[in-house]
């Protein structure tokens, strides 16, 4: 349950208020009671035909609880909390979510019903809607974990009971305001989402021609619809558009649409920018969605101090409070590598780390290579040992014959030595783990200055990894920058553990929107989009 610091107090009136409110009810509160018993055992008798309904219940229960009161209508017909939250349904759009899922056209219909089951089936679909509407604003439409594997988390919603509760003695709209994430990342996208969406009613924006790369200093006929999608954005004023002319001003917009689609800036229109520009509107708004469900599933506390990594963008940040102190490019993991999505605590730093290959890689990668060079493993400066226990010797690797073994009968364990060459560089970052994915520095330098950065096989590599270490290392005596570069230099390993482990968020996240109110999109490198735009169009809540 998400709540800022204005409506928490509300849950602990409700923990009171749902424990005595019912005591006295006695029998049925008259024909709407009677006829809301009604509706409920015929629903389980349809539930009973199907899947179970858990939604159903928890409903049942509910109302079992109060004798079949009903707690949204009264002697005058719908209470003002069931109209608020017909109203909230009915502008659920706006948090990225579908009025049709909570069945809002029929309360916008029927909340004036008289007869005693028209108000009882009232009763019965406001309730079963507040579940799947408090479930979905808190944690999402779907979950994680049954849209893709490599999710690994998991979202909390809200409690029936007290969403149940809620509507009687608080402010109900606040509290369903603070059923969404209370993030500013997440009020962000859903402005930058009405404003696409305004957007798109006015028709949204235009193609840019195919043709040859558009450049700074070129006159060309596309140049005006150039300037027109550009303007269409927001990355180019709406009084510059007529000219044919690619002057400075243009150069500048078209460097800034690259910045927030993750695209090389070179302030030229190629393949890859031209392509950005022609994805529609409708397209993109979609992207928004897929990524407010995300949203919905992380937590809104992060940390007071954490590293975020959000791999559809080659990032990681190193944020404590408000502030980001460091913004720097990974590599992560290749499409048949993914990086999982995950959170976990660095709890040690180590300097001049031993690089243990692998299983997969030493059967798949270096053993061919053994087989063609003996010498492969010393060249690289590796030990070979005989197993993987505490005991096992270290051998030498020209003296077996690699003909002789398969990947399967590969027993031996390989370790890299610290030294220049080393595949984790210089410094390894740790936060234990199942999936035994880290960050580490990289003599891979090149990599870095690519827009895709994915050539790993599921580990980060940081660009800048002594500066990374030194912050995470700012309260601790003896490891300034100019430290950790001596410590690293010495040719020593060494564990470094910190005073307080750190939060570490493994994410994914395709669309956003800065703290400038640019709104940037990234190419879905993982196909995760795909799978979760898939499971939200085969996702059915009849009510």
């Amino acid at each position: 349950m998400r709540l800022d610091n204005s409506i928490r107090p509300i849950r602990l009136v409700l923990a009171f208020a749902f424990a005595f409110q019912f005591a006295a009810f006695g029998a049925l509160a008259g024909p709407v009671a009677e006829q809301l018993q009604l509706r409920l055992d015929a629903a389980d008798a349809e539930a009973s035909a199907g899947d179970p309904d858990v939604d159903l219940g928890a409903v049942r229960d509910f109302y079992l609880g109060r004798a079949f009161r009903p707690l949204r209508i009264d002697e005058d017909g719908a209470t003002l909390a069931a109209r608020i939250f017909a109203a909230r349904l009915a502008a659920s759009e706006s948090d990225g979510l579908y009025p049709v899922d909570y069945d809002a056209g029929f309360f916008a219909e029927n909340l004036e019903a008289t007869g005693p089951a028209e108000r009882a089936d009232l009763e019965f679909k406001l309730s079963r809607a507040l579940l799947a509407y408090g479930r979905d604003l808190s944690a999402g439409r779907v979950d994680p974990a049954r849209v893709d594997s490599e999710l690994h988390i998991r979202p909390s919603a809200v409690p029936a009971e007290e969403l149940f509760a809620a509507a009687e003695g608080v402010d109900f709209a606040a509290y369903l305001s603070a059923l969404a994430p209370q993030s500013v990342n997440y009020a962000r996208l859903k402005a930058a989402l009405a404003d696409y969406r305004r957007l798109a009613g006015r028709g949204g924006w235009g193609r840019v021609p195919d043709g040859e790369t558009l450049k700074p200093g070129m006159r060309d006929a596309a140049i005006p619809a150039l300037r027109r999608r550009l303007a269409a954005g927001g990355d180019l004023a709406q009084d510059a558009i007529a000219s044919e002319a690619y002057d400075e001003t243009l150069e500048e917009a078209v460097r800034r649409f690259q910045r927030r689609h993750g695209l090389d800036v070179d302030g030229a229109v190629g393949k890859m920018t031209r392509k950005a520009l022609n994805v529609p509107v409708t397209a993109r708004i979609e992207q928004m969605l897929l990524n407010m469900e995300r949203r919905r599933w992380m937590p809104d506390d992060l940390g007071r101090s954490y590293v975020f990594v959000n791999m559809a963008d080659f990032v990681l940040k190193y944020v404590v409070g408000p502030k980001t102190y460091l913004d720097t490019r990974v590599v992560i993991g290749k499409p048949y590598h993914r990086t999982p999505v995950f959170s976990d605590r660095m709890r040690y730093i180590v300097i001049n780390p031993y690089w243990t290959v692998p299983p997969s890689i030493a059967r798949k990668e270096i053993l061919p290579k053994l087989k063609k060079n003996a010498n492969y493993l010393a060249e690289k400066n590796i030990k070979l040992f005989s197993g993987w226990n505490a005991s096992a010797a270290v051998l030498d690797a020209t003296t077996i014959d690699w003909s002789a073994v398969s990947p399967r009968g590969f027993g031996y364990r390989l370790r890299q030595e610290p030294g220049k060459g080393n595949a984790l560089g210089t410094l390894k970052f740790m936060f234990p783990n199942r999936f035994n994915v880290y960050l580490h520095d990289t003599p891979a330098r090149s990599l870095f200055k690519k827009a895709v950065r994915s050539f790993s096989h599921g580990c980060i590599r940081v660009e800048n990894p002594d500066e990374f270490a030194a912050m995470l290392l700012r309260d601790h005596e003896g490891w300034s920058r100019e430290e950790i570069q001596a410590a690293i230099a010495s040719g020593k390993r060494q564990v470094v553990t910190l005073k307080t482990s750190i939060p570490v968020h493994l994410t994914y996240l395709t669309a956003w929107v800065n703290k400038d109110a640019s709104v940037h999109f990234r190419d879905d490198i993982y196909d995760r989009d795909k799978r979760l735009r898939k499971a939200l169009d085969h996702l059915q809540r009849p009510l």
